[in-house]
């Protein structure tokens, strides 16, 4: 995939003025825009459609330091009028197009990437490979923002307005694997952009023929393979360290690809204050 991400790179910074297709720039790689657009954003922290306006600002710079008409250069880069090109311009650089013109700065330059796989230690990720058949996630859900690093208050507040016997009660109604209370993440902007909003659900999976009680929500999900890593430590640093691993090492390293679904996280055991956990989490994926 390392190889695959950085041909797309190439691709996009010799195609910069132009209107890109990523499907089929991912396509062309023999890969999909879903599994492109999640792996450059766990690898590299930020969304690959602000890299790529990042990067057409940067060059776009050299030439409104020039003396080519901005209206010129706005089209060449794909904007229909200086305006909205010297707003887009400004978002990058936090400058107009005239004091970049008159003085050469202040300007904001996003260097050009490549990847590169970094082999650090020898941890080994425990995994499986398993096929479920269609089936339901059925509990509490809300809408929350995506938060990368540590607890995220919005699902504990969420979890807290459940009452203690609710949780006993979804338990209860966990029928199949994974198995107990799950804490679920479904409807993920495919960038993984810091602060978007995701369907979090607090609950259990159950056959795709089980009733859903009228007071929950539930989540239909569709049959495939899925990989599953076991973790264990402080949680959730342990959790967050598992989806950098699998995106900097174990996708890397086989020949399955993310696939758009929800990603679940099933806790198997855990300390009484939640500091560690032992857990599993579960991934949509296919063979590439």
């Amino acid at each position: 995939m390392i190889a695959e991400l950085n041909r797309v790179l190439e691709t996009i910074d010799s195609r910069l003025g132009d209107e890109l297709d990523i499907a089929r720039l991912a396509a062309s790689q023999g890969t999909t825009e879903y599994h492109l657009r999640r792996m450059f954003s766990s690898l590299t922290g930020m969304p690959l459609s602000e890299y790529i306006r990042r990067r057409r600002m940067s060059v776009a710079a050299a030439e409104v330091i020039g003396e080519d008409p901005l209206l010129d250069i706005a089209v060449r880069y794909g904007y229909g009028s200086t305006e909205a090109f010297g707003r887009a311009f400004r978002a990058v650089h936090g400058t107009s197009l005239a004091q970049v013109r008159a003085s050469g700065g202040p300007l904001r330059m996003q260097a050009k990437l490549r990847l590169s796989l970094k082999i650090e230690g020898s941890a080994v990720m425990d995994a499986r490979i398993i096929e479920k058949q269609e089936f339901k996630l059925i509990g509490h859900a809300a809408r929350v923002p995506l938060i990368y690093e540590g607890v995220n208050p919005h699902i504990q507040e969420h979890i807290a307005s459940l009452p203690v016997s609710e949780h006993a009660r979804l338990k209860e109604l966990s029928t199949i694997e994974p198995t107990g209370l799950l804490q679920v993440s479904a409807d993920v902007d495919p960038d993984y952009v810091e602060g978007s909003e995701l369907t979090y659900l607090h609950g259990v999976a159950v056959d795709a023929t089980t009733q859903t009680p009228d007071d929950l929500d539930e989540i239909k999900v569709q049959q495939g393979q899925w990989v599953v890593f076991s973790v264990a430590g402080a949680y959730p640093a342990a959790l967050q360290e598992a989806y950098a691993q699998s995106a900097s090492q174990w996708f890397p390293s086989n020949p399955w690809r993310l696939r758009p679904g929800p990603s679940i996280v099933a806790v198997l055991d855990r300390a009484a204050d939640f500091s560690t956990a032992s857990i599993e989490l579960w991934l949509p994926v296919e063979r590439e």
